[in-house]
């Protein structure tokens, strides 16, 4: 059952990936200029405070891990951070292959 869950979350990254890629795209046609919609600037509209939450128990670990891990990854276009989620939870999380030759009871 958390498989399938996973799975499912999973399945909604991939389609909010491609929403957000046909997001940018519309944008694209309409300005043309090829501006992606980064991870950072989407959390911050939907939920700043988050963001610094997070930013402030990042920094308990250590400076260097928000430095050079997150904020590269809050860098990045919106529809890649969910896509590469999704895909990842789709894998880990897919059915187990049947055994060939024995029997399930």
């Amino acid at each position: 059952m958390i498989r399938g869950f996973f799975r499912l979350i999973g399945l909604l990254l991939l389609a909010g990936s491609f929403i957000f890629m046909v997001y940018d795209g519309a944008r694209y046609v309409a300005d043309q200029s090829l501006r992606f919609t980064q991870f950072g600037q989407f959390w911050n509209d939907i939920h700043q405070s988050s963001q610094q939450a997070f930013h402030a128990w990042v920094d308990r670990f250590g400076p260097w891990i928000w430095n050079d891990v997150i904020r590269l990854l809050l860098e990045q276009p919106v529809f890649a951070v969910l896509g590469i989620a999704g895909i990842l939870l789709m894998i880990l999380f897919r059915p187990r292959k049947p055994l060939i030759g024995y029997a399930r009871d």
